[in-house]
């Protein structure tokens, strides 16, 4: 019984996907599985909850349930009942396949909350990869239209740039346990330190980085952003968008705290990072005229914003990264939901197409506004509290350039997201859009717009209870195995 207590959300998470799987074995199982994602789901939340206060060392110390990764646990089972809501239709899945959307869409999460409990590297990759191929193959799943065949193109490059960032970090790791003669993260920590500032230590740190930078989009493994983004059903791009980046920060945290605090090499690389990335993601994204390629570079600038909090190398700014991530989640899915509901028949949503959305569903535009203006950093939202934690922490540390260069890049940002806002809440209607009908939104969705809207403005008016358990939690992310069954 105590093993079940430790290992719920993951056991929810397998009896989900293995009742999708029988789903997808028969005939007009689409009701069905639709049913069980949502069942899985709310299963999974109330799993999350129940086991957020559980404490162990499992499978010979490769698997570690402490407050870090049960905290996560919740907010990644939290995400998965807004994609599933999301997903609710899948208007541009066939339906021959969306039970088997439903199938990957449930090993994919799966893969995220056992990546987030992983502290030995083999089990790290496992969970990486467990959450990645299903992705693989929700994106090529869009059905074909006339003028919309790009699908299968977005798919081999999201393969392709997986595969090719994978064998970089695989490589790296190989570097860091030929120096430290572990697989296990606490304990390489410990072995790592003596050996932090030579060359191979560094080499090894920075290649083992790059299957997270690719998950995260930090550039120079951006390239895959905007065409997948693009390519993929609005659905499938709202997950690829959301939550592999809650679990590619929270792994990233484990493997950062691998450096020194005082190792600059490895800081001004994070640094070098942040900023191109930022620099990338927000000048692209001003000539965008389709509101999902506009979210895929603002996606990369956002990735080096996340980026900022490890500069610092502290657990102060991991804990500011961790609490930007769980905001940014929360800004795109809201965006991704009025994708969704606009699109006209799955289409992609030009944003032009936006003109007269405060009439056709004023909640929908809403919707929009706040999380724009959040994404933006407006305050009182979270995104101005997060980016401020952010530039805080770097700023505390000695690294002034990249707080200046932070501040120049949200105001390059604001000024293409209050673009969209234009066109979303002031613009006047074209013929075309004019014609359009109210959009008729279902109770499902209007709780969802509700609830993102809530907890952008909760988090972003009182931060300090989220940011207090990140940073109290990570204690336990280097800390010995009986530390963690001790609670410490």
């Amino acid at each position: 019984m105590t093993f079940i207590a430790q290992f719920l959300p993951e056991l929810v998470m397998l009896a989900g996907a293995l009742a999708l799987f029988v789903a997808t074995l028969g005939e007009s199982s689409q009701r069905l599985a639709k049913r069980l994602t949502l069942l899985t789901a709310f299963a999974a939340v109330a799993a999350a909850l129940l086991a957020l206060g559980q404490r162990a060392e499992l499978f010979s110390g490769a698997y570690r349930v402490d407050q870090f990764s049960q905290i996560l646990k919740l907010i990644l089972a939290c995400g998965y009942v807004a994609v599933a809501l999301l997903s609710a239709d899948l208007p541009d899945i066939r339906p021959l396949f969306k039970p088997e959307y439903c199938l990957f869409l449930a090993l994919s999460v799966t893969g995220l909350i056992l990546l987030v409990s992983c502290v030995e590297i083999i089990s790290v990759v496992v969970a990486l990869e467990l959450s990645s191929f299903p992705l693989y193959l929700l994106v090529p799943m869009r059905r074909e239209r006339e003028g919309q065949r790009s699908q299968m193109e977005s798919a081999i490059k999201y393969i392709m740039f997986g595969v090719a960032a994978n064998g970089i970090m695989f490589f790296g790791l190989s570097y860091l346990y030929g120096l430290t003669g572990t697989t296990n993260i606490p304990e390489m920590v410990l072995r790592l330190q003596p050996v932090a500032q030579t060359p191979l230590a560094i080499a090894g740190l920075a290649l083992a980085f790059a299957g997270l930078y690719y998950k995260l989009a930090v550039f120079p493994f951006h390239f895959w952003t905007p065409d997948v983004y693009q390519g993929a059903s609005n659905e499938t791009a709202g997950l690829v968008a959301s939550l592999p980046k809650m679990g590619a920060v929270a792994v990233l945290v484990r493997f950062v705290s691998l450096a020194s605090p005082g190792n600059h090499t490895v800081a001004l690389l994070l640094a070098f990072l942040a900023g191109a990335s930022m620099f990338y993601g927000n000048l692209i994204a001003l000539v965008q005229k389709d509101l999902k390629r506009l979210l895929g570079f603002s996606g990369i600038a956002h990735a080096g914003y996340a980026l900022i909090g490890f500069v610092a190398l502290d657990r102060a700014g991991y804990a500011a990264a961790l609490y930007y991530i769980a905001g940014y989640v929360l800004m795109v899915l809201a965006c991704f939901v009025v994708i969704c509901r606009v699109s006209r028949d799955g289409t992609n949503v030009p944003i032009a197409e936006l003109a007269g959305l405060h009439k056709r569903s004023p909640l929908l535009a809403f919707t929009l506004l706040v999380s724009l203006f959040a994404l933006a950093g407006i305050p009182p939202f979270v995104g101005f509290m997060a980016k401020l934690n952010l530039l805080t922490a770097a700023w505390g540390a000695g690294y002034y350039a990249i707080v200046i260069i932070a501040m120049i890049n949200s105001a390059i940002a604001i000024y293409y997201y209050l673009q969209v806002i234009r066109q979303a809440v002031f613009g006047e209607a074209t013929a075309d859009s004019e014609a359009a009908p109210a959009i008729a939104l279902d109770w499902p969705t209007r709780a969802l717009c509700v609830a993102l809207i809530v907890a952008i403005v909760a988090l972003g008016i009182a931060p300090n209870a989220i940011v207090d358990a990140f940073s109290s939690s990570l204690a336990f992310v280097t800390s010995s195995p009986a530390a963690v069954l001790l609670g410490r």
